[in-house]
This record gives structure tokens, sequence and C-alpha cells, in this order.
């Protein structure tokens, strides 16, 4: 079958792997001391369960890493990786379906009927949120206060004029505070110069940014900090806070990972590992 024929290519990387392994007597806990990875990552590689291992950008890395140090050929294995993440299974001959047979009318009326009912809940949704409407500015008590206290004799001029030129201060727009943005809020600029994943939450949980980004990209997310950030590819990115650019040195792993906390005053820290996809 189609699907067999393409997969042939990522069915031998587990085998030429373990080959290469036992040719020089190690077994996988040794490779695995070897490169100072868990020997589950080793073992999935060899047994070419590559979801386990997460993103591409982290299967690409681990692969390479242990195919040096067993003495196969990287590029050819990448190159299988790549054939063979690429096959895309014909399902129109893998059970030889009886292509005479009517499609069930179900499927398409309640698919409408799912999307229809979303819309008309998005709809109500924002026509139920409430709307600010702009107040004209008007004199407060106070000032009108103030006035009436500068029309006083002149005994009490004095007095009432300062208490009018202030409550005039206190209404007059031009004295009130610029706004501001809320408290702890953070911008980060994220630029790529090779292909690399990332993954951005804020302090409240919210996923800002995530995805498997190529080589010129630029992002900008904004959150309450401390952000966590999880680069795949630490060395490619660069991160700027509030305009200031972010050093990483000495927080990257060894296969170019990297786990970061970034507080509202730009101090970076390293996180706890998890995998990227948030499991």
């Amino acid at each position: 079958m189609a699907s067999e024929a393409g997969g042939e290519g990522v069915r031998g990387i587990g085998a030429r792997l373990r080959a290469a392994r036992e040719r020089r007597g190690l077994s996988v806990l040794q490779a695995a001391e070897r490169l100072h990875v868990d020997a589950r990552v080793l073992e999935a590689l060899e047994a070419e369960n590559f979801a386990a291992l997460g993103a591409d950008v982290f299967v690409r890395g681990h692969l390479r890493r242990y195919a040096e140090a067993v003495g196969e050929s990287a590029a050819q294995l990448q190159e299988l990786y790549s054939t063979g993440a690429a096959v895309v299974p014909d399902l129109t001959r893998i059970a030889r379906a009886d292509t005479t047979a009517r499609p069930s009318a179900l499927p398409m009326p309640a698919l409408l009927l799912v999307v229809g009912v979303a819309l008309v809940g998005a709809l109500w949704w924002f026509l139920s949120l409430p709307h600010e409407k702009g107040q004209p500015l008007g004199r407060t008590p106070s000032a009108a206060a103030g006035g009436a206290d500068g029309d006083t004799p002149a005994g009490g001029a004095a007095p009432g004029g300062r208490q009018g030129a202030a409550a005039g201060a206190a209404t007059s727009p031009a004295a009130a505070p610029p706004p501001i943005s809320r408290a702890g809020e953070a911008q980060l600029d994220v630029r790529f110069s090779a292909l690399s994943w990332v993954e951005i939450s804020d302090a409240e949980g919210r996923r800002l940014l995530e995805g498997l980004y190529a080589r010129g990209s630029t992002h900008e997310v904004r959150g309450t900090a401390p952000l966590r950030v999880v680069l795949g590819n630490a060395p490619a990115v660069e991160l700027q806070l509030n305009g200031r650019p972010l050093p990483l040195a000495g927080m990257v792993h060894r296969n170019g990972s990297a786990y970061l906390s970034i507080d509202a005053a730009g101090r970076v820290s390293a996180a706890a590992p998890r995998l990227a996809h948030g499991d």
C-alpha cells in the first residue's frame, strides 16, 4: 500500500541507530550517559516513536546528536526522517472501501447546525457586552463652590480665590494624569534567525504565542508578567522586553532548548522544564 511504501524510510531510522550502537558495544543507558539525555529519548528514537519527543525541531536535534555519537550519517537519517514525515497516507486505497456506497446525509446538516448555533451564540455574547459611553466634562460641586467663594467680600477674597483655583485645576482636563498600561503588563518582541519552536504564556496562564516559526519571522506579544517562555532552538531567537534585549547566556540546554521566566523588570531566570505542548 502507499502508506507502507512511503514509511519504509522512517522505519529504517531506528534499525540503523540500534545497529550502530551495538557495533560500538554500547547499551542504551551507556549511550544516554554519553549524550547527557534521558535513556527514554534514545529508546523513542530506536522505536521511531517520534511523537513522544515533542515538536519537529526537538526530534531533529536528538536524531542528529545520536547519529553522530554512534557513527551514523546524521545527514542521511535527517533526510530519511524528512521523507517519511512528509508522506500523507492515501486513505482511498487502505481498506478497499466500496466507492459505490452513498455517504450519509446526516453529518453535513448536523455540522451546519453546530456552526449556526456557534455564530448565534457569538453574536449574542458580543451584543451583551457593556459598552461605555463618553460623558461630557462638567463642573463639579467643588468647582461651583470655589466660584461662589470667589464672589465673597475683600476680606475673604484671597482664600476663596485659592480654593477656586485649586478646584479648577482639579477638574481641568489638562491636569488629568495620562492613561497608563495595566500594572505588571510587559511587551515582548521575538525575532527568529532560523527555524525554531516557541511557546509564551503570561502570569494568568494565557497562551500568547505558540508554534514553529521560520527564519526572519518577528512577533510582538503583551501580557502580565512574569512571562513563561519555552524555546526549541534558543540560539536562533532574540528576545526584547519593552525594547531592551534580554541575554540568554547560561540558560540554554545542550539540545538547544531553553525554559525561561521573565519578570516585568526584565530579569530572566531558568524555569522548570516541561513538555513543549503543555502536557
